[in-house]
C-alpha cells in the first residue's frame, strides 16, 4: 500500500487537474458559441455554391477544360484540416485515420497541412508534407482560403499534381461532427445530376465556356475550402468541449470515491488509521517532552493530512474534556489525547 503522502500527493493532483479541464471546458464553450454562429450562417452558402457548379456542370455537355479532366499525373494533393492543440478527443485522429483509409497509395499523395496536429502524425507516417499553413486555422479568413487554392491550382495547372482532396471535420451540431473527405479537382458530376442531365436544354455560357470556367471553379474551390475552414472550427472547439467535460466528470468521480485501481480514498484512510495507532512512535516521542508546568495540550491530527500537531493550551483539563468533542467536529479530526503540558510548540510531521 503507498504511503500516505504519496496518496495525498495523488488527490491533490487530480482536484488539479480538474480545476484544470473544468477551465478548458468553459473556454471552449465560448469559443463554440461564436464559432457554430458562424458555421451556421455561413452553411448555407457554401451548399448552394456546390449545388450550383455541380448542377452548371451536369448541362454543359463534354466540355474540354483542364479542370474537368485528368492532366497526367499520379500524384495526389491532400488538403487536410486539423488543429494546432491536442485535447479535443478524437477530432485530429479521425481525420488522419479517414486519409490514410482513403485508398490513396502513400507514395503519391502531398499533404497540404492546415494544422500542427495533423501535420505531426502524418509526418509519423511517412506521408510528404508539401505545405505546412498551421497558423490559419487559428483565425481562418477567405484569403488564407484564396492562397491555399492559388497553391493547389497552380499545382495542378503545372501538372504537377492530379487530383485534389480536401479532408475535413464537418460541424453538425454541437456534438456530432463528421469526418469528410471529398474530391475537388477534376470537377466530378454527381450521378443524379448526370440522370437529369439529359432531359434537360444544354447551358450556354456568356462568354465562353473556357472563360467562363476559368473564372468559375477557382471561386468555387475557394468557398469550399473558407467553408471547411469554418464548419472546422466550430467542429474542434465543440469536441474539445465534450473532452474536457468527461475528463472534469471522471476527476470529480475518481476524487470523490476513488473508483480507479489504486482505490485512492481507501487506501488513504487505511494508511491514516494506521499512522494515528503507531502507539509505539507515540510514545517513543513523548518520552522527550520534559513537563515543566500542570497545564494541559491537545494531540490532533487533521483528516486529509499525515502530520500530528501538540499544540499548548493555557486552559485546565475540565475545559478541555468540555471543548474537544465540538472542536474534533468542526475540525474533521480523527483522535485526540489529553497529554502534560510542553513548554514551547512541538510539531512532529513523520511517526
Amino acid at each position: 500500500m503507498a504511503s500516505m503522502r504519496d496518496i495525498k500527493r495523488r488527490k491533490e493532483s487530480i482536484q488539479s487537474t480538474q480545476q484544470i479541464t473544468k477551465a478548458m471546458k468553459l473556454v471552449s464553450t465560448v469559443k463554440l458559441q461564436k464559432a457554430r454562429t458562424r458555421a451556421e450562417s455561413a452553411k448555407p452558402y457554401f451548399q448552394k455554391m456546390y449545388d450550383t457548379v455541380q448542377s452548371i456542370l451536369s448541362k454543359s455537355g463534354n466540355i474540354e477544360h483542364p479542370y474537368l479532366t485528368f492532366n497526367g499525373s499520379e500524384k495526389k494533393a491532400v488538403i487536410v484540416v486539423t488543429s494546432n492543440r491536442g485535447l479535443a478527443g478524437g477530432y485530429n485522429n479521425n481525420i488522419v485515420k479517414l486519409v490514410a483509409d482513403s485508398g490513396l497509395p502513400k507514395e503519391s499523395v502531398e499533404i497540404y497541412g492546415i494544422g500542427k496536429k495533423g501535420i505531426e502524425s502524418f509526418e509519423r507516417r511517412g506521408y510528404y508534407i508539401a505545405s505546412d499553413d498551421s497558423d490559419i486555422i487559428n483565425e481562418p479568413l477567405f484569403s488564407d482560403a484564396v492562397e491555399i487554392g492559388r497553391k493547389v491550382l497552380d499545382a495542378y495547372a503545372a501538372g504537377e499534381i492530379g487530383e485534389i482532396y480536401l479532408a475535413y471535420t464537418g460541424f453538425k451540431n454541437t456534438v456530432v461532427h463528421t469526418p469528410e473527405f471529398i474530391k475537388l479537382l477534376p470537377v466530378e458530376v454527381k450521378a443524379e445530376e448526370e440522370s437529369e442531365k439529359k432531359s434537360q436544354a444544354p447551358m450556354n455560357y456568356e462568354p465562353e465556356a473556357e472563360e467562363s470556367l476559368d473564372l468559375l471553379i477557382p471561386k468555387y474551390i475557394n468557398s469550399i475550402i473558407y467553408g471547411a475552414f469554418i464548419e472546422a472550427v466550430a467542429s474542434e472547439n465543440g469536441a474539445r468541449m465534450q473532452a474536457m467535460d468527461a475528463a472534469t466528470s471522471n476527476a470529480e468521480e475518481m476524487s470523490k470515491t476513488g473508483c480507479n485501481h489504486a482505490g485512492i480514498n481507501r487506501d488513504y484512510f487505511r494508511c491514516g488509521s494506521s499512522e494515528l495507532t503507531n502507539i509505539k512512535g507515540v510514545n517513543k516521542w513523548q518520552n522527550r517532552i520534559q513537563v515543566k508546568s500542570p497545564r494541559l495540550s491537545v494531540q490532533y491530527s487533521i483528516s486529509d493530512s499525515t502530520r500530528v500537531f501538540f499544540q499548548k493550551l493555557t486552559m485546565p483539563l475540565k475545559s478541555v474534556e468540555k471543548m474537544a468533542p465540538s472542536w474534533l467536529q468542526r475540525q474533521h479530526s480523527i483522535s485526540v489525547t489529553i497529554l502534560s503540558d510542553v513548554s514551547q510548540w512541538v510539531r512532529q510531521t513523520d511517526l
